[in-house]
């Protein structure tokens, strides 16, 4: 089903192609700027250290709904083996082991190369640079190789009241107004913003398909807030990162497309934002310095981050 006009309006008004060249790869994260990591520098208070990350774990996130993507399954290769001299001699031993994940499975950055629509990725790139054999040529998750920044903390559920926010609440732009006064600090050019829902919860306490369906989200009309503020990056406590199921029958994943293809703006998913907000609460400030540089996969679409925020 072609996309409908409103999703191209949108579009046209958010795009970023060529805005940094024609052979750029990276999008908004040319937005961090030097200046911009100096400032960020400068909101670090405490050296309070907050880790953002979920556990890497089979027990994670993933409940198949989305095929292929598998929790982390880990194995133990090497135990204890001693690799010089006879066994039980007394020499320095090693423990080994190897992990297979789906990239996206937990905490995680979708690169640009994520999503396409009619045919396109970013900044005009056909779709169909995507391989089976080398996975995204352009604009891999390889390709962001230092995402540190200012973070924002926009907390829309503490915003309108809730711990939590409903399955079927699209977060709007006067949700991240409500969340911005809140927060007290605007949110300016080469922020990564995070946007608590609570959804998270869900799965902390052990609801795993709770978490998945229906989950909050962000709604088609956030990617132009972001784009005028020329915002960097974008995560969230969810697992879908726009509303799910969507505000459309006719319009599945649109905020995917238009972050990620329109404006080249990378999007994260899965953060675990609880500590974060009682932090920031307890302060009375939500910026704070941002550590999130993905995992440099070669021609990934997406990559697994540990994200640590400091105040």
């Amino acid at each position: 089903m072609p996309l409908p006009a409103e999703f191209h309006a949108i579009a046209k008004r958010v795009n970023n192609w060529g805005r940094w060249g024609t052979d750029d790869e990276i999008g908004t994260l040319n937005l961090i700027t030097d200046a911009v990591v100096r400032d960020a520098a400068a909101t670090v208070r405490t050296g309070h250290r907050i880790p953002l990350a979920l556990p890497l774990q089979q027990d994670g996130v993933q409940t198949g709904a989305i095929p292929g993507r598998l929790n982390p399954v880990h194995a133990m290769i090497q135990i204890n083996r001693e690799l010089f001299g006879p066994p039980g001699g007394g020499t320095v031993a090693t423990s080994d082991d190897i992990v297979t994940l789906g990239l996206q499975s937990a905490t995680h950055w979708d690169a640009l190369a994520h999503a396409s629509h009619s045919g396109m990725l970013y900044n005009g790139r056909p779709a169909d640079t995507i391989t089976a054999h080398s996975g995204a040529e352009f604009a891999g998750a390889d390709k962001a190789r230092h995402v540190v920044s200012r973070g924002v903390l926009l907390d829309v559920a503490r915003a309108r009241g809730v711990d939590r926010l409903d399955g079927g609440h699209a977060v709007t732009p006067e949700d991240l107004d409500a969340a911005e006064e809140l927060a007290g600090t605007r949110v300016r050019a080469g922020d990564i913003v995070l946007v608590r829902t609570g959804q998270i919860q869900a799965y902390l306490a052990g609801d795993r398909h709770g978490y998945t369906y229906p989950s909050p989200g962000l709604s088609i009309r956030t990617p132009e807030w972001f784009h005028a503020r020329d915002v960097a990056a974008v995560a969230n406590d969810t697992i879908t990162f726009e509303i799910f199921p969507p505000e459309s029958d006719d319009l599945w994943m649109p905020v995917h497309a238009l972050d990620l293809v329109e404006m080249g703006m990378p999007q994260g998913q899965n953060w675990n934002l609880e500590e974060l907000s009682t932090a920031c609460g307890q302060e009375g400030r939500y910026e704070f310095l941002l550590s999130a540089t993905p995992e440099p996969f070669t021609g990934a679409t997406g990559s697994p981050v540990a994200p640590v925020a400091i105040l």
